[in-house]
């Protein structure tokens, strides 16, 4: 069977940094990514990675903060959390496809997800 077990996450202060990892098994992914989801709002894209090119995709609000890594020789991919903010806090979910069309950036290109891990950022 096909799973995503994630871990990483938890309580960090304004200014710091967590890690989050995403170990997928049963299925090699074309695409892996991260989402979020805050209280009372939609779950939105954060970063996703390709597997033929490594090429890495990134939301606006999280450039030059966050980084995306991808491991294909353990199947798992990683989230680097640098600079966390108030904002930042959310239930984050790793996210895997088999697909190569679509939006790399849409929840609906996404077959497969991890189970989410609460980040709070407190100021």
């Amino acid at each position: 069977q096909v799973q995503l077990v994630q871990s990483g996450g938890g309580s960090v202060q304004a200014g710091g940094s967590l890690r989050l990892s995403c170990a997928a098994s049963g299925r090699i992914f074309s695409n892996m990514g991260w989402f979020r989801q805050a209280p009372g709002k939609e779950r939105g894209f954060l970063a996703a990675i390709s597997r033929s090119d490594n090429m890495p995709y990134y939301a606006d609000s999280v450039k030059g903060r966050f980084t995306i890594s991808r491991d294909n020789a353990k199947n798992m991919v990683y989230l680097q959390m640098n600079s966390l903010k108030p904002e930042d806090t959310a239930v984050y979910y790793c996210a895997a496809t088999t697909t190569f069309t679509g939006a790399i950036t849409s929840t609906g290109r996404y077959d497969y997800w991890g189970q989410g891990t609460q980040v709070t950022v407190s100021s």
